[in-house]
This record gives structure tokens, sequence and C-alpha cells, in this order.
């Protein structure tokens, strides 16, 4: 399963902040890079969790993700402070 998660990057004073909203997950770095890459840490660790849990998929749903909808398949883009689309696979 690939599902599309939002990835949002901004700076707070020296910091950068990497948010994935769908998740309300946020990481932060010393760069963007390193934001991106804790975010995507962050994420992978939440989603391991969740299955572990047995709420992986009900929190999706809570989320607002179509389970149904097997045609999502999204790539990595990273630009500077832009929104951008990263891929978890679940």
């Amino acid at each position: 399963m690939k599902i599309k998660l939002t990835e949002e990057v901004w700076k707070e004073g020296s910091m950068f902040i990497a948010n994935c909203p769908e998740l309300d997950i946020p990481a932060c770095g010393e760069t963007i890079a390193e934001a991106k890459k804790n975010l995507i840490e962050v994420i992978n660790i939440q989603i391991g969790e969740m299955k572990k849990l047995g709420t992986f998929k009900e929190n999706l749903e809570k989320a607002g993700f179509d389970l149904a909808n097997k045609l999502e398949v999204i790539s990595l883009d990273k630009e500077l402070m832009e929104f951008n689309n990263i891929l978890v696979t679940a």
C-alpha cells in the first residue's frame, strides 16, 4: 500500500520544521535535509507503532484516507520551502 502524505517545511529561528499535516507529525533539524529525513523517520516509527497496536487502517481512515483506492502512487520530491509529497510504504 502506498499513501499520499504532504510534507510542509518552514524555518523557525535557526531550525527547520518539517510537518506531515495528514498524520499531525512534526520533526525538526538544523538543515532542510535533516528536518525532512527526521520527518520520514518519525512517520515510519509512528506507522510501525500503529501496526503493532492494530490501529493502522483505523488511523488512516480517520485522517481522511480512502484505503479502497489502490491506484494512489506518489513520488518523493524535495524542494526548498514548498509543499511536497513524500512516499511512505506501509
